[in-house]
């Protein structure tokens, strides 16, 4: 009983030895694992180093472990953008048309004053040309200082001034002073409209100065001496207005370097060819991504060794904290757990190695869902569900094809799906067609989730690329079904396991044992399907194992096929043949079935679990008829007796599992039952309480976790089950102390369970 043992973990490991049943190889395994998964990323996450240096030849090509920019030809890119820039003029609206304007009007005021002529020409000699100078430095000087017009603008438009200034002839300056009012009034007026008409973003001053010619050829002065005075004083008034802007182009060529996208080594391309010379900059590329021997830091290889320790940990505390305990039966199971991983990680892989950038929806292709299938199928769905978050996980890594990055959320999104799916369609399979339906099922969801992405993530992904993963995404689920189809036997052959796939083909009545049992003892064969029938109903009340409680009954008494007839329910219109035998050697006979049972399962290859329940049924419960047979033909001859009552109990052992416990208690229901004739609820419920209480207080639960609860549904769903299969039965004697063996009743207290 539960209450009364030790741990299952503790039992065990006191009555077996070697490496199965080791607390130690139990903890290398989860490192094992550990290890395993550090490998597997490192692929992925940790770039190979190379052992070079300057001046040396590479003896292999050196591919981009990762997309890498190239900042020499980044640096080049942006250079010749900046060189594309052309030159920034930035227009200064002068008002010139102003200036000749104040000349023509300080003329008309000169040439009226009483000054001689010669002194006219002094002043207009000196007078005229500054007025110019100082019109442009009034300008610099008003805008110096403002957000306007930098200062390196007005020195520029200073410098190109002074050097594109025009030099008035002197015979101008003396025609200047003969000039009437009436001339100058019609002069200022083509003289300004024609610096207007010119002063228009002017960059070279001699270009519009050229055009000043023309104008006034047509304008409307006729006087020669006018014409040739306004021509000389609009080509000085003007200037450019239109200058190069060193601050606007400087910062229009930043702005290119900026704005120049990084030029980029994608990953797979050669860095570095075989033969090519290791250059310094080659070197310093090399040692920037962490491809360098000599300037490695084993930082990254810290940091995944932890990642990995962490999952393997947390699944290690998943097992131990929750109530799945594959921990009760042997390090095989931990081992079966690991090669699971291991099978979905290459799976994972393989897609990977066929992915590229060009390529990413390759990675749909990826049987993600294998891993999560096999640990519901060979061990515990619960177990299957943190399964899921870890391959998950892994697929996000492994599967990523962009180095800047850890995890591709995407690949984990549909790793979530489809092992989610897979998990829920075929956490019930009882025939291995279901798997190829749960492969369907896990294309349709699968296709869904990528469908998902491409319509949330807004990818840009062409509607070819977008089929291309819809197809992969459906080849993935069928691709898990044929490899899980593929992959049960060994696991079932290989680590003994009993999957529910596995139990619905044993209980096929046409195996051979099965059959044997059939033609050779039919009572024996009815018994145990009547068995069956109580037992699986018993084990699912309590949350055991129905189904192998059930095939487990339908094999537990294979070994009476050897001397059928030494046992009650075969014993047809026949006398009984332990009437003419020794006790011991009728006990030898009863007790003989369990080990023969186990030896055929053996020969026929049936799985441990099933051989168990053939051995354990029994216990080591003791055989009360031939012991006080025995007994008695010892006071008959005046002897002492030369045996105790453990030479008449079944060698054992004791149940060691649920089922095999609810077996043996099925086992002795269905023979005590069938020994009455017409059974009540009373007679029925007294019964099996009475059975169920023998074996209690003989300890036969003892090195199993039955509780006392378990044990009471035990009984009230047998006693409901037995009702409703059993109708008429042999009355089964209620005193266990008469000795002439005429029947079921005279073979033992308990002939019937006994001999069964």
């Amino acid at each position: 009983m539960a209450p009364n043992k030790p741990s299952t973990d503790k039992s065990m490991s006191n009555r077996h030895n070697g490496w199965k049943y080791s607390v130690a190889t139990r903890y290398i395994l989860f490192l094992l694992l550990a290890l395993l998964i550090y490998i597997s990323l490192s692929l992925k996450l940790l770039p190979e180093r190379y052992d070079i240096q300057v001046g040396t030849r590479s003896e292999k090509s050196i591919p981009a472990p990762a997309q890498i920019e190239d900042s020499k030809a980044t640096l080049k890119a942006q250079e010749e953008a900046a060189e594309r820039v052309q030159p920034i003029y930035t227009y200064i609206p002068l008002r010139n048309d102003i200036l000749v304007q104040q000349l023509f009007e300080r003329i008309d005021r000169l040439n009226q004053d009483e000054v001689s002529v010669q002194d006219k020409i002094s002043i207009y000699r000196e007078e005229i040309p500054q007025r110019v100078d100082d019109f442009v430095d009034s300008f610099i000087s008003s805008n110096q200082g403002s957000e306007g017009y930098p200062d390196e603008l007005l020195d520029e438009m200073k410098t190109v001034i002074e050097q594109q200034a025009y030099r008035v002839p002197e015979e101008t300056f003396i025609k200047i002073p003969r000039l009437e009012p009436e001339e100058i009034s019609k002069m200022k007026t083509v003289a300004r409209d024609i610096v207007s008409r010119l002063m228009n973003e002017i960059v070279d001053a001699q270009t519009a100065r050229a055009k000043v010619a023309e104008l006034v050829s047509t304008s409307s002065l006729s006087d020669r001496t006018s014409r040739e005075v306004v021509q000389e004083l609009a080509r000085l008034v003007i200037t450019a207005n239109k200058f190069y802007n060193e601050v606007a182009t400087k910062e229009a060529k930043v702005e290119a370097r900026e704005n120049t996208p990084p030029v980029y080594i994608k990953q797979g391309d050669i860095l570095v060819q075989k033969g090519q010379l290791i250059t310094p900059e080659l070197y310093d590329l090399l040692g920037k991504n962490g491809l360098l021997k000599d300037e490695v830091t084993y930082w990254p290889e810290v940091g995944l060794l932890l990642f990995s320790i962490l999952l393997s940990l947390g699944l290690l505390m998943f097992i131990r904290q929750s109530d799945v305990n594959i921990f009760k039966y042997n390090n095989s199971q931990i081992l079966m757990l690991v090669l699971i991983y291991v099978i979905t990680l290459i799976c994972m892989h393989l897609a990977g190695f066929l992915q590229s950038e060009e390529r990413v929806y390759v990675g749909y292709l990826a049987p993600v869902a294998i891993g999560v299938i096999l640990v519901t199928l060979l061990m515990d769905m619960r177990l299957a569900y943190f399964s899921v978050i870890i391959f998950s996980i892994l697929s996000s890594v492994i599967l990523n094809v962009d180095k800047s990055q850890m995890f591709d959320f995407r690949f984990g999104f549909f790793a979530v799906i489809t092992s989610c799916v897979a998990l829920f369609a075929i956490h019930r399979a009882s025939q291995r067609s279901a798997l190829l339906k749960g492969g369907i099922m896990v294309s349709l969801f699968g296709a869904l989730s990528v469908l998902i992405l491409l319509l949330v993530h807004d990818s840009d992904w062409s509607r070819s690329e977008s089929m291309y993963a819809l197809a992969f995404a459906v080849a993935s689920g069928i691709l898990t079904a044929v490899l899980v189809i593929g992959l049960m036997p060994f696991f079932e052959v290989t680590f003994g396991i009993l999957s529910a796939l596995k139990l619905v083909e044993l209980s096929n009545p046409n195996h051979p044992l099965l059959r044997k049992l059939l033609t050779e003892t039919p009572g024996t064969y009815h018994h145990s399907v009547m068995v069956g029938n109580l037992s699986e109903a018993a084990a699912e009340a309590i949350g055991a194992d129905g189904l192998l409680c059930r095939v487990g009954s339908y094999y537990h008494d294979v070994g009476k096929t050897k001397r059928p007839m030494y046992f009650i329910e075969n014993q047809s219109n026949m006398e009984n043949p332990h009437d003419s035998l020794e006790p011991k050697l009728s006990k030898s006979i009863i007790v003989a079935h369990a080990r023969d049972g186990v030896e055929m399962q053996k020969d026929y290859n049936l799985p441990k679990p099933i051989r168990d329940i053939a051995e354990q049924h029994h216990g080591t419960s003791f055989l009360h008829f031939f012991y006080h047979k025995a007994l008695k033909q010892a006071q008959e001859q005046g002897t002492e007796p030369d045996f105790t009552e453990d030479d008449f109990r079944y060698p054992g052992p004791k149940a060691q599992s649920k089922e095999a416990a609810i077996v043996g208690i099925a086992d002795s229901v269905e023979a005590a039952v069938r020994s009455l004739r017409k059974p009540t609820v009373e007679q029925v419920e007294t019964m099996i309480e009475k059975i169920i209480k023998g074996r209690v207080d003989d300890n036969q639960f003892n090195e199993c976790d039955l509780t006392m609860k378990e044990l009471d549904v035990i009984a009230k769903t047998l006693k409901a089950t037995v009702m409703g299969i059993f109708h008429s039965r042999i009355e089964y004697p209620e005193e266990m102390k008469k000795s002439k063996p005429e029947s079921a009743e005279a073979q033992s207290g308990k002939p019937a369970a006994e001999q069964e």
